[in-house]
């Protein structure tokens, strides 16, 4: 994402973008890709560690541990991540950084909520993050929150791939009570709208779907096949599972190794996408549960270079506020018998 506009230092004085650019550069930045490894993280923290002094850009890891409702061994994120986690990272809580005047669950914030987040995290605009996920999940949570602040415009946002190996490959981790860190002031950013479907025009999607003249736009579904099917209830309590007309089952543990639970390399992902029928010239919309697992199929999407990124959207309150909000006689809810 182009970077825009002028940022502030810690001193309040204004930098252009071709400054930031520099500084950068002079920093030694090395995180030229969207998705890193762990030792790309390490080196790049090495060089460019968070400091209470200085004020030039720093790499800063987020960790955006998250669980569904009904994990069976009831974990949550916060406490995972003061048991382990990156040295000098910071707590991204994805059910804290929301939109409270909705009933859906971590739909995105108002961009003055999200400013305060970021100021409580210590993070500054010209900060270079890294969000990463939980050591048992690998890669889950982590792809919401990163595509959650390139919609604010956040300049250089990264996904580790991922915490898992971090581990295994032993490198430096943190435990016990997390610092603190000092509230920095992030000035309120514009929401890009470009990335984001929301419910009145997926319905208007959902209702025209398979009549002649429709645009035909893709919607690829991140759940797992039975929950699409309409064969296996949704971790929600009394929420009908099934999918929207038309939509596309790419379940996320499809896209991960099975093993390590990293990203598959691009040209795998590429075929695993191909396999689908899926089209890289027609406009897709990634959905899920709640909007989580929807980013990472947009990760996927992002890293083998399938689609163009500015036809590729993120259906925000996704089946949650779906199967909520249409009623049953609406004909916009398919099961395995009625796609």
């Amino acid at each position: 994402m182009a970077l825009r506009g002028l940022f502030t230092r810690g001193s309040g004085r204004p930098i252009s973008v071709q400054s930031l650019h520099k500084t950068m550069q002079r920093r030694g930045y090395a995180l030229s890709s969207y998705v890193v490894t762990p030792n790309e993280l390490n080196d790049a923290l090495k060089k460019n560690a968070p400091t209470t002094i200085s004020s030039d850009p720093r790499v800063v890891p987020i960790c955006a541990a998250w669980f569904l409702p009904n994990d069976p061994q009831g974990r949550k994120g916060i406490e995972i991540f003061k048991k382990k986690r990156i040295p000098s990272a910071r707590f991204f809580d994805i059910d804290a950084v929301k939109d409270y005047e909705s009933k859906y669950p971590h739909m995105l914030p108002t961009c003055e909520v999200f400013a305060e987040a970021m100021a409580k995290l210590g993070v500054r605009k010209e900060d270079e993050l890294v969000v990463y996920d939980t050591e048992e999940l690998g890669i889950f949570s982590a792809p919401r929150v990163a595509w959650t602040m390139r919609v604010y415009g956040h300049p250089r946002v990264h996904v580790l791939n991922n915490f898992k190996l971090w581990v295994q490959e032993g490198l430096p981790v943190e435990e016990g009570p997390p610092m603190v860190p000092n509230i920095t002031t992030y000035p309120i950013p514009s929401y890009n709208t470009d990335m984001v479907v929301k419910y009145a025009e997926m319905k208007t999607i959902g209702y025209d779907h398979g009549k002649e003249g429709a645009e035909e736009i893709q919607i690829l579904d991140a759940r797992s096949k039975g929950r699409w099917e309409g064969s296996e209830p949704e971790p929600r309590p009394g929420l009908k599972s099934g999918h929207i007309p038309g939509s596309i089952n790419v379940p996320v543990y499809e896209l991960l190794d099975p093993e390590t639970k990293t990203l598959l390399p691009p040209e795998e992902l590429k075929k695993i996408f191909e396999s689908k029928g899926l089209d890289p010239k027609k406009p897709m919309i990634t959905s899920c549960g709640t909007g989580v697992t929807a980013a990472v199929i947009e990760l996927a999407l992002k890293e083998s270079k399938f689609g163009s990124e500015d036809d590729r959207r993120l259906y925000d309150g996704s089946w949650t506020e779906w199967a909520s909000r249409v009623s049953d006689t609406s004909g916009l809810i398919k099961t395995k018998t009625g796609v």
